[in-house]
């Protein structure tokens, strides 16, 4: 695998913090990471419900994760983040390899940082939207 992607602020946390130990877990892997945009992988075998479907709280690991870490990397050094709020709409099934997770930030502010994660299979189809609200506290 590749190195990862990472802002200098995005380094600085990642060295802090890491990624947390249920990201590490369900098996997710960042590959990139800003405070604009963060994108990781997770492998759907293990994540799976009794089906053998992607278990619909996996997606939601992955999008929190991701939301969660690019807001951090907003917060910091002054502050840092917490989730507040978080949904998700599931439009397709994951049965096999891995799943991409990308966050895009809608609105980065003094108080808020939004997300919205597209959650995507092997072959590109959109398989999970995720949005996530936190809120940014000062240290």
């Amino acid at each position: 695998m590749s190195e990862p992607k990472l802002s200098d602020a995005a380094k600085l946390l990642a060295a802090k913090r890491g990624v947390g130990e249920l990201a590490e877990k369900m098996g997710i892997q960042i590959t990139e990471l800003s405070a604009e945009r963060a994108v990781a992988t997770m492998p759907v075998q293990g994540n799976t419900q009794p089906r053998g479907l992607m278990h619909g709280g996996a997606y939601l690991v992955l999008g929190e994760t991701l939301g969660s870490f690019a807001a951090n990397v907003w917060a910091a050094p002054e502050g840092y983040a917490v989730g507040i709020e978080i949904s998700a709409s599931h439009s397709k099934s994951a049965t096999e390899g891995l799943v991409t997770g990308v966050a895009t930030a809608i609105a980065l502010g003094k108080t808020l940082a939004i997300y919205e994660v597209v959650i995507s299979n092997d072959k590109g189809e959109r398989c999970s939207t995720v949005r996530i609200t936190n809120l940014i506290r000062n240290n």
